[in-house]
C-alpha cells in the first residue's frame, strides 16, 4: 500500500515497543507493534466498524496482511493490550511525531517546517457513543459511563466531543476531547496549552461566535495571539465596527479583510469536519471512555499526516489531503 511504504516508524520505535522486549524472561514478542500501529490506521482507512471485522478482513486478505507487514494476524484481545500498553499520551506522542514530519515536508506552507503558524480556525464537531442511556440516569451511557447527553451540531446525542484547530488549508493543528456536555469554551485554553507546548507558535486565531467570550479573549492575548472572532448580536449592544458580527446563521459582516480570512478559515475546518468523517469513520466510534476517544480521534489525525507525508515523498502534493486516493 503506497501509504505505508512512504512511512518509516523507525523514530517512534521507543514509543511503539514501551513495555515490551525481545530478550529476557517473558512471553517473547509475537507481533511487532510498528504493524499494530498500520492496522489501526487501516481500520480507519478502509473504514471497519469493529476491531473483530479487522482482525477477520486481515486473515482473509493477503495484500492487507502485507500492507501491515504481518506475517500471522493477531487476536482481537491483542489489539486491545496494544492500546492500553501505549496509553493516551503514547498515541499522542505518534501523532505529534507524524505531525512534524507532515509539516517539515509541506512546501505550499514553508513556514510551518519551522513551527509557524499564521492562522487557525478553533471548532469543534461531536461523536456519538457506543452505548445507549443509563435507565436510572438518562444523562449518561450506560455501558459507556463517561459518555454524556449534550447538545450537539444536530440536536442532542450522547457522545463526546473534539475541538480541532486547523489552519489554513486545512491541515489539522491539534485536538482535545471532552464529553459533549461540556462548554466548548472550556476547551480553548487546554488545546492551546498543548499545542503551543510542542513548539507551535500561532499569530491568529479564528473562532465563529460560540467562542465570542473575555476570558477567550483575554486568553489568545497573554499568549500574544491576535483573534478573529464573530461577535453575537445581543438586545441592547452595538458592537463595534471594527469587529466582525452575526448576520445570519452561516455569513458575517464587518471589514472586507476580516471577512475574507474568516470565510476561509470557516471553510477550511468544515473541510476537514466532512473529509474525517466521510473518508476517515470519524464519526463510528465502537470504543467506550474517554481515553478511547481521543486515541480515535489520534488514529484519524495520523492518517490525515500520513497521507500528507506519503503526497510529498512521491512528488504528489496535489494530493496532499486527498484520502480517497491512497484508500
Amino acid at each position: 500500500m503506497l501509504l505505508f511504504e512512504n512511512l518509516d516508524l523507525t523514530s517512534i520505535h521507543s514509543i511503539l515497543w514501551k513495555g515490551l522486549h525481545l530478550e529476557g524472561p517473558g512471553r517473547p514478542v509475537e507481533y511487532s507493534p510498528e504493524c499494530d500501529l498500520r492496522a489501526l490506521m487501516l481500520r480507519q482507512l478502509e473504514q471497519i466498524p469493529y476491531v473483530k471485522d479487522l482482525v477477520k478482513r486481515l486473515r482473509r486478505s493477503r495484500s492487507m496482511r502485507m500492507a501491515c507487514g504481518y506475517t500471522q494476524v493477531p487476536t482481537e484481545a491483542h489489539f486491545s493490550q496494544m492500546k492500553k500498553r501505549i496509553g493516551v499520551e503514547g498515541f499522542r506522542q505518534i501523532e505529534a511525531w507524524l505531525r512534524w514530519q507532515a509539516l517539515k515536508l509541506r512546501g505550499s506552507q514553508p513556514l510551518s517546517a519551522v513551527g509557524l503558524i499564521q492562522a487557525a480556525c478553533i471548532d469543534g464537531t461531536d461523536f456519538p457513543a457506543w452505548s445507549s442511556r443509563d435507565p436510572h440516569d438518562t444523562g449518561r451511557g450506560l455501558g459507556d459511563p463517561d459518555a454524556r447527553l449534550g447538545r450537539g451540531k444536530k440536536g442532542f446525542v450522547l457522545g463526546y466531543q473534539s475541538l480541532f484547530l486547523v489552519d489554513i488549508e486545512g491541515f489539522p493543528l491539534g485536538h482535545v476531547e471532552a464529553s459533549v456536555n461540556m462548554n466548548e469554551k472550556r476547551l480553548v485554553e487546554p488545546l492551546l496549552d498543548r499545542l503551543l507546548g510542542e513548539d507551535i507558535e500561532l499569530e491568529l486565531a479564528v473562532a465563529d461566535s460560540q467562542f465570542e467570550s473575555k476570558s477567550i479573549f483575554d486568553s489568545l492575548k497573554a499568549r500574544k495571539i491576535g483573534s478573529i472572532i464573530a461577535w453575537r448580536r445581543l438586545k441592547g449592544r452595538v458592537n463595534p465596527p471594527d469587529v466582525l458580527s452575526v448576520k445570519d446563521r452561516i455569513d458575517v459582516e464587518g471589514p472586507e479583510p476580516l471577512r475574507v480570512v474568516y470565510k476561509r478559515l470557516r471553510a477550511m475546518v468544515e473541510s476537514l469536519n466532512g473529509r474525517v468523517k466521510a473518508r476517515l469513520a470519524y464519526s463510528r466510534f465502537t470504543w467506550q471512555g474517554l481515553g478511547n476517544a481521543c486515541i480515535h480521534t489520534c488514529l484519524v489525525f495520523c492518517v490525515v499526516y500520513a497521507v500528507a507525508i506519503a503526497a510529498a515523498l512521491m512528488g504528489r502534493p496535489e494530493l496532499q489531503y486527498s484520502v480517497a486516493y491512497f484508500a
